[in-house]
């Protein structure tokens, strides 16, 4: 799982309604893991999505302490949107007056990259598991 920058960062996403952030996590093997989970007890996805939840909430709090803090916009508006039904989290800015997020995340011709998102998704990345692995085990008892 790596973040990458997607080309013609910023452009409109009409699947999330909005704009993108320029991120984009691959993770390997997603196409077994969506259909193992679809397969899963509903309590078994419920713990899924709490790990999920937990992980979303550091990358967050990561990102708060990464941002830069001139306006506090980007540091107050950083959100995560969930699918349940789908075991999915979505980490960004949303609001039009966050556009500028990609520029600090990324850089510019002029301006030097401030990155925030992806070093606080790299540092969680490796917790997740171990999340999912509580939460299951907690289900299971």
């Amino acid at each position: 799982m790596a973040p990458r920058r997607r080309r013609g960062g910023g452009r409109s996403n009409p699947r999330a309604g909005g704009r993108s952030s320029g991120i984009t996590v691959t993770i390997h093997g997603l196409p077994e893991l969506r259909q193992a989970l679809a397969q899963l007890p509903t309590e078994m996805k419920a713990a899924c999505m709490r790990a999920l939840k937990e992980s979303a909430g550091a990358i967050i709090d990561g990102t708060k302490g990464r941002v830069k803090l001139d306006t506090r916009n980007l540091h107050g508006s950083v959100k995560a949107r969930y699918e349940n039904n789908r075991v999915r989290a979505e980490i960004g800015w949303w609001d039009r007056d966050d556009r500028y997020a990609i520029w600090q995340e990324f850089g510019t011709r002029k301006m030097p990259a401030n990155p925030s998102l992806g070093p606080a998704l790299e540092e969680e990345k490796r917790h997740l598991p171990d999340r999912i692995k509580r939460e299951i085990r907690r289900e299971l008892s």
